[in-house]
């Protein structure tokens, strides 16, 4: 872990005490990404916020899954991949499945069509090619998922970003590399 310390329900400031509380009474421990975030109870919270307000948007849990998945595969973001390949079977992915998603190669066309777009807007620095594009929207996304697929690529790059500068210390079963 650089440059901050992993704070707990006791350690952090007052607003960051409260957060830390709610996800352990939630999840029944903190993950250290939000121990190390709680170094800014205001990044933490909107983090919380923004994650909370999309899941009621355009996608399943299994696509949002499949989101992270893609965006931390292509950025290489071990903590990512460990804590969503966990989420991801909780949600009703099977280990294969996961594997499947990460390497981009899923049966499922509409899931494949997510994945693709996924990856390119994340290689593409967010200027895909509007054939992936389109192929999104024809296999029977809208035009409101595609802004909600920008919104989900941009938290979860968020979260790959913190988990590389602060090298977050894997707290989740790790995963093996996508040969």
């Amino acid at each position: 872990m650089l440059y901050v310390n992993l704070l707990d329900e006791k350690t952090a400031k007052p607003e960051g005490q409260e957060i830390l509380n709610k996800l352990k009474s939630k999840f029944g421990k903190i993950p250290n990404i939000y121990k190390a975030m709680s170094n800014s109870p205001v990044a933490l919270k909107s983090l919380l916020e923004f994650r909370e307000t999309l899941s009621k948007a355009s996608f399943n849990p299994k696509e949002i899954e499949t989101i992270a998945l893609v965006t931390g595969e292509e950025n290489s973001c071990g903590y990512c991949l460990a804590a969503h390949s966990a989420i991801a079977k909780s949600v009703g992915l099977k280990d294969e499945e996961v594997k499947s998603i990460r390497a981009i190669n899923i049966s499922d066309a509409k899931l494949m069509a997510l994945a693709d777009l996924t990856k390119e807007i994340v290689r593409s620095k967010g200027n895909p090619c509007k054939g992936r594009i389109e192929a999104f929207l024809n296999v029977g996304y809208s035009k409101e998922a595609l802004i909600d697929l920008v919104a989900w690529v941009s938290l979860n790059i968020f979260t790959n970003y913190f988990n590389h500068i602060f090298e977050t210390d894997i707290d989740f079963p790790k995963v093996s590399a996508i040969k």
